[in-house]
């Protein structure tokens, strides 16, 4: 009794955010029914399965995407929470199985979607392989969520890692490559993924691949239970302070502490130099060489140009890449950020200080994962023009930055994380995709990556640059989104019924308080 009353608790907690609860509705569904289509073109260009198989995994991967995300949350930033209840008196065994039962709950809705989006696109052939590998699928990912939540407080590094493991299990398990790769077989949908889209891996013996999909599930629960349990008796705190000064002072000081606060947290960096690497690499070797032609422009003319598809998908990995970690950086950097950066704004620190500390963060991030990204992506791929190509990948990264944040006061942590993902993926790895449109389409042109993937295309393949105009997109883009952020950034950090004009500098507080 006293579980299902703190379940009632919990889902209560996670729906007061309605952003939470219409985003377990919309995502499944953007992704079965925008993406769908185009996964299952990359799968076939790839040597996958392809075509409606892959769509029927679709709902799956989805499911699994917003559960994993969602349990990850309901983990780590309750931690504390968590602790002050088991030491009022309440048994560990039965907190866990609340927030594990809370997560099974989002899981259901977010699969019902995902499965409803698959009915109205394609229709379900075969509902028992659908339905019980899209549950299979989202109850793992509970499981991987709950796990990384455990072990990993901070919410920059969780979610990568997280969407880390998603996107392997997505893009190299065995609907998108050879279903015997014995490498892929540790990816947690692995056999899942097989049983649902009805390929004989071969090497499901004595279980079959079935049971081992059973087996992978029920195993993820497990040690989902004995990390969660074992994390309420783990808590962490940190202080931060801030000191007036003058304007310069005042933003040397912030840029100290924004250095300070990131070097608290390595596994960023590290983490911003492994993703990259094995996202590019694992996408250049699982690519088969096989020739692909689209358009580029030359001398300002538009030909018809034939190229090695690893090249060229070696090559458009970076961007994806690159675009998914700034705009998470950037969103867990104005987010977590907002409340000490507000009560430094009370104590006189100016917030264009305050802000370009945190910029300068999150720009030094985005830097390091796009030096990495390009550097890994001379392994495989020689560009016709690296600074063109070098300067592209920055200007996406940069754009993708701001976007994140400027997701952050939007949407907050969970829709914050699941569109910063979800955006760039559809954006740089679906509409600009050279791959899968060989020519612009009127969307792209509306999407912030427009700018710097025309760019990018530009300068990997022509030797002439022929891509003003887009360049131009790219940098208003770039321009207008620093404003936004700007300006809501100060709105968040101003102390209530200060106007916006007016600042509680160290100044303001001496005159106030100087006697005659």
């Amino acid at each position: 009794m006293t579980t299902l009353v703190f379940t009632r608790r919990f889902l209560a907690d996670y729906v007061r955010n309605p952003v939470n609860l219409l985003l377990l509705v919309v995502v499944p569904t953007v992704f079965v029914v925008v993406a769908g289509g185009s996964l299952a073109k990359s799968a076939e260009l790839l040597g996958g399965t392809g075509g409606p198989a892959v769509q029927i995994a679709t709902a799956g991967w989805a499911a699994a995407f917003l559960a994993g995300v969602a349990m990850y949350f309901q983990t780590a930033a309750t931690r504390d929470t968590d602790r002050r209840v088991i030491i009022a008196g309440l048994p560990a065994a039965r907190l866990v199985l609340a927030r594990l039962i809370t997560g099974g709950c989002l899981a259901l809705l977010a699969a019902a979607t995902a499965l409803l989006a698959l009915a109205l696109r394609t229709g379900i052939d075969d509902p028992v392989r659908a339905i019980s590998g899209t549950l299979m699928f989202a109850v793992i990912y509970v499981a991987i969520g709950a796990a990384v939540g455990s072990m990993v407080p901070n919410p920059v590094n969780g979610t990568v890692i997280v969407l880390f493991v998603w996107i392997a299990d997505v893009f190299f398990g065995p609907a998108m490559g050879a279903a015997d790769r014995i490498a892929t077989r540790g990816l947690p949908g692995h056999y899942v993924t097989l049983w649902m889209v009805d390929v004989p891996s071969g090497h499901g013996a004595p279980l079959g691949d079935l049971g081992w999909a059973v087996t992978s599930t029920v195993v993820a629960v497990v040690a989902a239970w004995a990390l969660a349990a074992a994390r309420t008796r783990i808590a962490h705190r940190s202080t931060r302070r801030a000191h007036p000064g003058s304007i310069l002072d005042q933003a040397a000081a912030a840029a100290r502490a924004a250095w300070r606060d990131s070097g608290r947290n390595p596994a960023l960096w590290v983490l911003l130099v492994v993703v990259p690497v094995v996202f590019i690499l694992g996408a250049y070797a699982v690519t088969p060489d096989a020739p692909i032609t689209f358009f580029v422009d030359e001398q300002g003319r538009r030909i018809s140009a034939t190229f090695a598809m690893p090249l060229v998908h070696g090559a458009t990995m970076a961007p994806i890449a690159i675009a998914s970690l700034a705009a998470l950086v950037g969103l867990f950097t104005v987010l977590d950020s907002h409340d000490g950066d507000r009560r430094a704004a009370l104590a006189g620190l100016r917030p264009a200080a305050l802000l370009t500390a945190r910029l300068g963060v999150l720009a030094l991030a985005a830097l390091v994962a796009t030096a990495v990204s390009l550097a890994t992506t001379a392994m495989v791929f020689d560009a016709v023009s690296w600074p063109r190509y070098a300067a592209a990948n920055i200007l996406i990264a940069l754009v993708y930055g701001l976007v994140g944040a400027l997701l952050a006061p939007i949407f907050g942590r969970v829709g914050g994380v699941f569109v910063a993902f979800l955006l760039p993926f559809l954006d740089i790895g679906i509409v600009q995709s050279p791959l899968l449109n060989p020519e612009p389409t009127t969307l792209s042109m509306f999407l912030p990556g427009y700018g710097g993937s025309r760019v990018l295309i530009d300068g990997a393949l022509s030797r002439g640059f022929d891509e003003p105009i887009p360049l131009l997109i790219g940098l208003a883009w770039l321009a207008a989104l620093a404003l936004a952020v700007a300006l809501t950034y100060r709105r968040a950090t101003r102390p209530a019924g200060v106007p916006l004009s007016t600042h509680p500098g160290p100044t303001a507080r001496g005159s106030a308080t100087r006697r005659p």
